[in-house]
């Protein structure tokens, strides 16, 4: 490795940083603007906007650094994460180890401008959530569920630096997050069930068995049916409903893609919950600024 040059050996940080597959980042962002524009009431702080964003974006790429650590002699027998830097040797335990410890500390130092002792806590809560997900997949039946606390943590986060206090909203909508990450990563680890199976990683692909695409239905169902009851606690209107709907027509289509249990179907149904995340927000923003009727009261008035 010494022979290398320094752009060969950022390009090798990027991989490992994930920087070249943005899917993980925006799966992080879209729960941490839900709870920006749910807390703020659709007018949220834009200087707390762009440094969640920043923020989800260095500890995802820390996240990714600390889980191909843990995974490095795992990685090197699944066909899929066989070239990742460190599996492939191209990175060092000890550079690993540093970058994730750089982008945990950049993370923190966004933070402590807004001089806030809670999301300073929840912060430190944050990273030790990062630190410790990998672990999970050697003993938690469903590590995909820890992954949801782990990639939703900016909920509460995006609570506290908004309100300076977490809610029980807050942490409704944490759950709902759980939900969604145990449908989306399930679909991921279906990807990679056989390989898991001869290694003897944990997933939630391999513990729900032959009842996977069903569970994963039911947790995209018990996600947004959440979110709807924040939302009409909220008093949220006919765009954020229609958002809702459009999530769960994509949740149909996903069910198209996964029941045949196909390699390459599973994974596109996991890349699309980008935009499945994202049609949510559009109709959590859109009804904040547009000022969208509840219809469940038209209904009523009626």
């Amino acid at each position: 490795m010494s022979s290398i040059t320094w752009r060969e050996r950022l390009d090798h940080y990027e991989k490992l940083m994930r920087l070249d597959k943005p899917i993980g980042t925006l799966l992080l962002l879209w729960p941490t603007l839900w709870a920006l524009w749910f807390s703020a009431l659709g007018t949220p702080s834009w200087v707390l906007v762009w440094i969640f964003a920043l923020g989800t974006l260095l500890m995802r790429s820390a996240g990714c650094v600390i889980n191909d650590f843990a995974d490095r002699d795992f990685d090197p027998h699944v066909e899929r994460t066989k070239a990742r830097p460190l599996a492939a040797r191209k990175v060092s335990s000890k550079e690993a180890l540093a970058l994730f410890a750089v982008l945990c500390l950049a993370s923190l130092a966004l933070i402590l401008p807004l001089r806030n002792m809670l999301v300073l806590g929840l912060s430190v809560v944050a990273a030790f959530l990062a630190a410790t997900y990998p672990f999970t997949k050697r003993f938690f039946a469903i590590p995909q569920a820890y992954l949801g606390i782990a990639f939703g943590f900016g909920i509460p986060m995006a609570y506290a630096a908004q309100l300076h206090t977490v809610p029980a909203e807050a942490w409704w909508l944490l759950v709902a997050n759980i939900f969604w990450a145990v449908a989306y990563d399930t679909e991921y680890a279906m990807v990679d069930r056989d390989d898991d199976l001869k290694i003897g990683i944990k997933t939630s692909a391999i513990t729900f068995g032959r009842f996977d695409v069903a569970a994963v239905m039911l947790c995209y169902a018990v996600a947004l049916g959440l979110i709807a009851w924040i939302g009409h606690g909220l008093a949220m209107g006919l765009c954020f409903y229609a958002g809702l709907a459009v999530a769960a027509g994509m949740a149909v289509y996903h069910y198209t893609l996964i029941r045949g249990r196909e390699r390459m179907p599973c994974f596109k149904a996991f890349m699309h919950n980008n935009w499945l995340g994202a049609v949510i927000f559009v109709g959590i923003a859109a009804d904040f600024a547009l000022g969208s009727p509840n219809p469940l009261t038209t209904l009523f008035a009626r």
